[in-house]
């Protein structure tokens, strides 16, 4: 007898005479000669409703039943004389797999997010965590469906490096050495003696790589962790997080936005048609006005709009903003906002960025103040994509390398690549978690991480 998913059984049209579920309780209740169980496997959100007769041999012991216990349940699946389900268990043979005790921390009542941070070895139990990372997996497998669908190669990049994509500085090392015992060389710590003979770090992002990779194979993609030692606590930050990043050979920053706005809409209309289930439950919980952004964001023309006008906009909003509005300023999350949810009401692209607020490898552009780069906004989140044009340009790039006070010696490979068959080139980063948010209408994305890690949290 083969185990059933819950998922398949509610979605049966016939009953079946002999079956196997294996899962955890979630209520039971106790009728004259019956005991009605509520179990679930994790494979939806629904549960199914098992009905153990007195005549079973231990039936003693599943009286004793408590929310959490692992049961595994024999019988057929019958319709439902009962409301509320169309289909129910008539159980043959109960085995107890495990009886959780009467301090099982998940009882029938609605627990605080905060209160599930500090439990996340069982949260995933919840109805709504468990909806969240269904739907995560999900995602993750619309992600490569859409790459592999349109010829990207999908490729493997360093999370260990010597380089630093974003210039900002914010990386953890990574090292082999003795902390109590380091070795010194001209009073500064000696990484030739350390396990890559120089400094290493984690990754904040795969596209330099990735950037190899287009200008071998063409349209490639990196799907993976990154990290950030940010010391930021809000809700939008994390120090692992995941990152899409497709990079485009013989692709300029039209494209690029073609590719960002696609995508997107590509991933929220497959989250509808996939995922109703669980989408229903944070439309109903979390978010009342959730249906309507998600269709807003799969079926709207996304407006695009340079970033000088974007500035200008704000700037005769009338709006009292935290941060300042100026041209060469960098837009904060709630000026992405007020575009997306007052002002345009739709997602935005802003694109050709100041190049002082930009890293070193985005394109010049003609005007030598701006760079081609761009941003997907979406309401409620803000950014969810931010990409470029690379600069091809050998001698243009090695010049930014120096206004900015690089050291070009750890990137000679990246200037090889200039060298060698340079073409125009583009991609983006998405950031998975924040994605994740706008489809769920979570607003924080510790709680769309199974274990997450910020500042002071290294749990579980």
């Amino acid at each position: 007898m083969k185990r059933k998913k819950i998922f398949k059984l509610l979605q049966t049209e016939a009953p079946i005479d002999k079956l196997l579920i294996q899962g955890w309780v979630r209520t039971r209740r106790d009728s004259k000669g019956f005991s009605f169980i509520e179990v679930n496997d994790g494979s939806c959100l629904k549960n199914l409703q098992v009905v153990a007769n007195e005549s079973l041999d231990n039936y003693s012991e599943i009286k004793k039943l408590t929310t959490g216990s692992a049961v595994a349940i024999h019988g057929k699946l019958v319709e439902s004389k009962g409301g509320g389900q169309e289909w129910e268990i008539q159980a043959e043979n109960i085995e107890i797999v495990d009886l959780a005790p009467e301090s099982y921390p998940l009882q029938k009542k609605r627990h605080s997010d905060e209160f599930l941070r500090t439990i996340a070895h069982l949260r995933p139990r919840t109805n709504k965590y468990g909806a969240t990372f269904r739907i995560r997996s999900e995602i993750s497998y619309a992600i490569h469906k859409f790459f592999r669908d349109r010829g990207f190669r999908y490729i493997h990049t360093p999370i260990i490096t010597g380089s630093d994509c974003e210039g900002a500085g914010e990386l953890f090392k990574v090292t082999a050495l003795d902390l109590d015992h380091l070795p010194k060389k001209d009073d500064r710590t000696d990484f030739q003696q350390d396990f890559f003979g120089k400094e290493a770090n984690l990754t904040v992002s795969g596209q330099l790589s990735a950037e190899m990779f287009a200008l071998a194979l063409g349209d490639v993609y990196t799907f993976g962790p990154t990290f950030r030692a940010e010391n930021s606590n809000t809700r939008r930050h994390a120090a692992e997080f995941w990152m899409v990043e497709p990079e485009m050979a013989f692709c300029d920053n039209d494209g690029n936005m073609d590719l960002g706005e696609e995508l997107v809409k590509y991933l929220t209309t497959y989250a509808l048609e996939e995922c109703g289930d669980d989408i229903e439950l944070f439309a109903k919980w979390v978010d009342k006005n959730l249906m309507a952004t998600l269709e807003n964001t799969a079926t709207s023309e996304y407006i695009r709009l340079p970033y000088r006008e974007a500035v200008k906009i704000l700037m005769k909003s009338g709006q009292m903003f935290e941060y300042e509005v100026d041209f060469g300023k960098d837009l904060q999350t709630e000026h992405e906002r007020y575009l997306t949810e007052l002002y345009f009401k739709k997602p935005v692209i802003v694109y050709d960025y100041p190049n002082v607020i930009k890293p070193f490898y985005m394109r010049i552009n003609d005007d030598q103040e701006t760079v081609a780069a761009m941003d997907v906004l979406v309401p409620n989140i803000g950014e969810i994509i931010g990409g470029s044009q690379r600069e091809e340009r050998l001698e243009i790039l090695e010049a930014r390398m120096d206004e900015m006070g690089m050291d070009k010696a750890p990137y000679w490979w990246y200037l090889d690549a200039r060298r060698y068959g340079s073409v125009p080139h583009s991609g983006f980063g998405l950031g998975f978690e924040r994605l994740l948010m706008l489809i769920t209408g979570i607003n924080n994305i510790r709680d769309v991480i199974p274990f997450p890690r910020t500042p002071s949290s290294i749990e579980f």
